[in-house]
């Protein structure tokens, strides 16, 4: 092989090399993207959100590397520990293949329990206050163009009006498979929820929704957190698998990072580089959100 061929073989190897060698350093130490496939997190997170996590938020352990799973090693370094309240990335415990996000609710030591769907830590009932209305609209991909009516309510691409004007209360909308919405019967339609503020005994004060009090994780058990780990729930408290049941306590080496902020978002699979569909898929307002 002629010399000038054999350079520029070895400088496109080099480029490819050090390219994925700085993605793989960017990705385990500084920031990785990760996006929503549930509504567990609703209303601080929505279906189809795309978000940036801070890798060195809590230091690093084996899961925040490429083969994490392969247990290389134990325990974490630079590490740094994570307030209630916070809203974290995490590898799950029960399927080391699924990274599920949640808010922070309990940490080593505490006693967390559900009463009438009320959440209690350490025997004392979470303050849940200014109650307001919240819709959750799952819809059939093909409504997404000819809009949903109920009553005075219509529901068009991103928007939800009431009495043809722009609705005052909060709402999330996501489109599904028209196959989906037939084969999973009760999964789709337009769901009415309260949404409350909850303030946590550290202060922090962040959105919930619930469809009602007496759904099946509303009275639980009463959980002590073990050392080194964590207790997570999703905002969405009556849809979400969490530690109250699905996942359980969360190992510390599990934790991944804090989420900092949603840089892309969209109702129905919306690629960002599709700009035919720019219009009435993508939730421009979610841009740049922060996430607390």
């Amino acid at each position: 092989m002629p010399a000038k061929n054999k350079n520029a073989t070895r400088e496109w190897f080099n480029t490819i090399f050090y390219g994925a060698l700085i993605a793989i350093v960017f990705r385990s130490f500084l920031l990785e993207p990760f996006n929503i496939p549930s509504g567990s997190m609703i209303p601080t997170l929505h279906v189809g959100d795309h978000i940036f996590v801070q890798k060195w938020a809590y230091g690093y352990s084996r899961y925040s590397f490429p083969f994490g799973s392969w247990k290389m090693w134990n325990g974490r370094f630079w590490a740094t520990e994570p307030e209630i309240g916070d809203v974290i990335v995490f590898r799950n415990p029960i399927n080391e293949h699924q990274d599920y996000v949640k808010r922070l609710i309990g940490k080593p030591g505490d006693k967390i329990q559900m009463i009438d769907g009320r959440l209690h830590i350490n025997g004392t009932m979470v303050p849940r206050e200014n109650p307001r209305p919240y819709i959750v609209a799952v819809l059939p991909k093909s409504m997404r163009s000819v809009g949903y009516y109920r009553d005075n309510m219509s529901i068009k691409g991103n928007k939800i009006w009431v009495d043809n004007e722009p609705a005052k209360f909060n709402y999330t909308i996501e489109y599904k498979p028209d196959d989906f919405c037939h084969m999973y019967n009760g999964v789709c339609g337009v769901f009415s929820a309260t949404e409350y503020t909850e303030t946590l005994p550290n202060g922090v004060s962040h959105s919930i929704i619930e469809l009602s009090d007496n759904a099946h994780f509303d009275n639980t058990e009463l959980f002590t957190v073990p050392e080194n780990h964590y207790f997570f729930m999703g905002d969405n408290r009556d849809n979400s698998g969490d530690s109250r049941g699905d996942v359980g306590f969360v190992p510390r080496d599990n934790v991944l990072g804090d989420v900092w902020f949603v840089w892309y978002s969209h109702n129905y699979y919306a690629p960002l580089l599709a700009i035919w569909n720019w219009g009435n898929k993508i939730r421009w307002d979610r841009f740049g959100m922060g996430i607390n």
